[in-house]
């Protein structure tokens, strides 16, 4: 079919594409708007206000709390860390674990393989009691390594990994050891750089998944200096300008990172180096 004659199929698939991500985010906004203007109960708006960089910048720094030891930065840099250490760690882990399935004689490899893949059948929500009683009998409530270390283990990131070291060619592992190369070695010089892709598309994933965590911060944090943007809106409250505020500010990592990485992330986790 010539090309000008599917013009008006795809201004029409543009146009539609255009008025759906207007509709999502018209109310991203709405609520922006409305914090743009003088302090007060926040109701949605379409008219900026004059007042965007002396609220956020008041924002940003002024203490808050019962305690004054928290601040929008603060917050900010606690949600960074769980997310970039729940990502890091996670990435980590599931790579060395599918490395030790794949790569030596592991007895009951399947099984055990099959054991991290139940963990998938067990959301973070079942697992909290128990999880927590672990964490504070280590004395880790109120302390970031409290936050992150209990959320590191993952199945579906060593599933990713494993089936990805599957398609790497033998002769690869053929080649390191007529060369001399020992596991760490081959491990860290080709298997390591070939697992980039895939490894910076699972870091994206789960550094969203780690920075919009609500309900494990509530339950081990209580201490304002630990508290991260989600667990802030919670204590803030939905319709306080501090609360709308430090929505708009956790909206925006995940979103650029989703914005900047898509095709990156796409490739990485259903293509790899393949």
């Amino acid at each position: 079919m010539p090309s000008w004659r599917r013009w008006p199929a795809q201004v029409t698939d543009h146009l539609i594409l255009i008025a759906g991500a207007l509709f999502m985010f018209l109310p991203v906004y709405s609520l922006f708007a409305a914090t743009t203007h003088a302090a007060g109960r926040v109701q949605p708006r379409l008219d900026l206000g004059g007042s965007t960089l002396e609220n956020y910048r008041e924002f940003l720094t002024a203490s808050a709390g019962f305690s004054g030891d928290v601040t929008a930065l603060t917050m900010l840099w606690n949600s960074f860390l769980l997310g970039a250490g729940f990502a890091g760690l996670k990435v980590v882990l599931s790579l060395l674990a599918a490395y030790a399935l794949i790569y030596f004689r592991v007895r009951f490899a399947s099984a055990l393989f099959a054991v991290l893949l139940l963990t998938l059948m067990l959301p973070l929500e079942s697992r909290f009691l128990p999880t927590y009683a672990v964490v504070a009998e280590l004395g880790l409530v109120n302390t970031r390594a409290g936050l992150i270390l209990p959320l590191a283990a993952s199945g579906l990131g060593t599933l990713f990994f494993r089936q990805f070291l599957l398609t790497v060619p033998d002769t690869l592992l053929e080649s390191a050891r007529l060369d001399g190369a020992g596991p760490l070695k081959f491990f860290k010089d080709i298997l390591l750089p070939l697992s980039m892709p895939t490894a910076a598309a699972l870091f994206l994933v789960l550094f969203v998944n780690g920075w919009n965590q609500y309900l494990w911060p509530v339950m081990v944090t209580s201490e304002e200096s630990t508290y991260t943007l989600v667990r802030g809106m919670q204590f803030f409250g939905t319709s306080s300008t501090r609360g709308v505020m430090l929505a708009m500010v956790a909206i925006l990592p995940p979103a650029l990172l989703v914005i900047l990485f898509q095709r990156q992330v796409v490739k990485g986790l259903f293509d790899g180096s393949h």
